[in-house]
Formats: structure tokens, C-alpha cells, sequence
């Protein structure tokens, strides 16, 4: 394990991926998107950090189809970094039988990061726990970073204030036009709510969003979020950038 500097001991971050689920709106089987756990593990890896995977419920985690490289749908065929995480035997491992954050200790951790897909609009949207896990981390001065439709969360994360953590906060998430060119190229309604949408009707808080599918990133103070799949990366460099290597 790589040390940074004066021979601290490594940063350590901890990657949160949605359990798998059914979409009450498709009937298909949800799950994680590759790119936005591989890629940021990679740049973590990268940076000399250490990385545990886990789940809010543990278990065996299951990526959305339309991230695997190797999908017949070819949405995803240009993402080498999460097929050679797939393909990799003790990178794949690291997917099976995960930790639920039950039973983490987020005192070993400098940060947390949350990865999207399309499980989390349905299996974290009304995860009180995991909510409460996100507000003790933050609460504690630790990093929380949030990619793409893991955002979903920030919509009803309150501290112990009782308000919410995005309260006079800019941040980003899954794009209304993202929502649009997806629903329109499987040819049907894809996610139960919008998370733009629901962002746009919150009072004192600040979301943006970038071009569609451009990597984009944004940070303010401790809170890190990334608007897409095409951002994960981006939110990790932010991470990075905020822990110092």
C-alpha cells in the first residue's frame, strides 16, 4: 500500500453501490453502473488510497445492463477500465458478498462516495438509513461525494439540525436532458422521478447542471457531486483534491 507524504498512513474512502432491485417502471432488474464505481476506484487506486466496497443492505451487487461493456446493446462498449475490472477476478470479487453499512465504522474512513445507476431511484430514494449514514458522515468532517443517480439521496438527507444537508448548497445530479435521451433511446419512460425535477421544487438550495453526458463535477465545501456516469472520475479527482494525496 502506497503512503503519502511524512508516511501517514493511506486516505482511506469508502465506495457505497446500490443493492439490486426492480424498476416499478420498466419491470427490468436494477442495479449499480460500472463506470461510476470503476472509474472512481481507479482513480483512487491511482492516488494511493485504500478502498472497501459495500452496499446499504450487503450482499452480491449487480451492475444495469446498459453499463456492461459486454452488453449486447453496445451502450457501453467503449468503457475498457469497467471491463477489465469485470474480467478481473479479484476486482470482481470485491462485488460479491458486500459489507451493508450496518456494520462500517465510518471513523476509518475520509470519505464516502456514492455511485449511481438505476437502483438507486428506487432502492435508496427512501432509505432512511443509508440517509442517516450520509448525515453522520458529513456530520463527522468527512468527504461525501455523490455521483449521477446516487444524487437521489440528497433530496431527503436532513442532519440533525433537521435540515437538509443540500440546504444553501450547489450541487448536481442526473439531468432532466439525460433523462429525456434515455427514456427516448430504449423508447419508454425509464426512472419513477426526476431528479432535477424534484431538486428544482426544493427551497434554499442551489442545482446545476452541465451539458448532456459532459463530464461535470462540482464541489462545495465537503459535499461532492457528479451529474452522470461521464462524471465519476471527475468527482473522484475532486475528492482527491479535497483530501490532498
Amino acid at each position: 500500500m502506497s503512503h503519502s507524504a511524512g508516511n501517514a498512513p493511506a486516505r482511506r474512502i469508502l465506495i457505497i453501490a446500490a443493492n439490486p432491485g426492480i424498476s416499478p417502471t420498466t419491470g427490468w432488474p436494477i442495479g449499480f453502473w460500472w463506470a461510476e464505481l470503476t472509474h472512481p476506484y481507479w482513480a483512487f487506486h491511482e492516488a494511493g488510497y485504500a478502498i472497501d466496497i459495500v452496499s446499504p443492505k450487503g450482499g452480491d451487487l449487480v451492475a444495469d445492463a446498459y453499463s456492461d461493456p459486454e452488453d449486447a446493446s453496445g451502450y457501453s462498449a467503449h468503457d475498457i477500465l469497467s471491463l477489465g475490472f469485470k474480467t478481473s477476478p479479484a476486482h470482481a470479487a470485491l462485488l460479491k458478498n458486500t459489507k451493508p453499512i450496518a456494520d462500517v465504522d465510518l471513523a476509518g474512513y475520509d470519505a464516502i462516495f456514492l455511485v449511481g445507476g438505476q437502483s438507486p431511484m428506487v432502492t435508496m430514494i427512501d432509505d432512511q438509513a443509508l440517509h442517516a449514514f450520509v448525515a453522520r458522515a458529513y456530520e463527522a468532517g468527512k468527504i461525501v461525494a455523490i455521483v449521477c443517480h446516487g444524487t437521489c439521496v440528497l433530496l431527503k438527507t436532513k442532519l440533525s439540525t433537521g435540515e437538509l444537508l443540500v440546504k444553501d448548497k450547489t450541487w448536481t445530479g442526473f439531468a432532466d436532458s439525460e433523462e429525456d435521451f434515455a427514456d427516448s433511446f430504449v423508447g419508454k419512460r425509464i426512472q419513477p422521478f426526476r431528479i432535477e425535477e424534484e431538486a428544482r421544487k426544493l427551497e434554499d438550495t442551489n442545482f446545476v447542471v452541465h451539458g448532456k453526458f459532459e463530464p461535470f463535477a462540482i464541489r462545495d465545501g465537503r459535499l461532492i457531486t457528479g451529474q452522470q456516469q461521464n462524471s465519476g472520475a471527475a468527482a473522484a479527482r475532486l475528492v482527491i483534491e479535497a483530501l490532498g494525496r
